[in-house]
């Protein structure tokens, strides 16, 4: 998930929560009071909180002294975006549904799909694999035929008559002498 953090009169910053180390997580988790699995849901759900100290945590980073008194943003200066792996995944999700589920409707699935975009840090990225989901799957090209060319017959692999040995060096039971004995 990504937080789009755009301070008042200043320029939009992107803030990944994928890039942060267990360390950073838990100075969040002691600061914000939850847990991971808390602040990930809340950053589903743009929880000011969660962003608040996702994005204050890796601006320490760059600022070291930034004290958590000092990271104060407006309530509107931030929102979450899905980066492009969630988005293919969530779509990749519906796409399974709508294979597995007989009663789903491809026009379902693009519909529920269709405010995914803006909802991503791509939105272009996510209407291509919205697109190629509205499409349906790509049918394989009908196998080429290649024509075979005229066979002479050929003897059959079983014959009933015997076949003399041409080689000197592999004698048969019918052309090997018996060996005398020494004893």
């Amino acid at each position: 998930m990504i937080i789009v953090y755009t301070p008042a009169g200043g320029e939009a910053e992107q803030y990944d929560a994928k890039t942060l180390r267990v360390s950073e997580v838990s100075i969040v988790q002691r600061t914000i009071d939850m847990k991971w699995g808390e602040i990930k849901e809340g950053l589903g759900v743009e929880d000011l909180d969660a962003m608040r100290g996702i994005v204050w945590v890796l601006k320490k980073r760059s600022q070291p002294s930034l004290r958590w008194n000092d990271f104060d943003p407006g309530i509107t200066e931030m929102v979450t975006r899905m980066d492009n792996d969630e988005a293919r995944d969530y779509i990749e999700h519906a796409a399974r549904i709508l294979a597995e589920d007989p009663e789903v409707s491809r026009e379902a699935v693009v519909s529920a799909l269709s405010e995914l975009p803006s909802a991503c840090i791509d939105p272009e990225y996510a209407e291509a694999q919205i697109a190629a989901v509205a499409d349906g799957p790509k049918e394989a090209p009908p196998e080429p035929v290649i024509p075979q060319a005229p066979t002479s017959p050929q003897p059959s692999p079983t014959s009933s008559t015997p076949e003399t040995s041409t080689s000197d060096s592999s004698p048969t039971s019918s052309t090997s002498h018996p060996e005398m004995s020494m004893t």
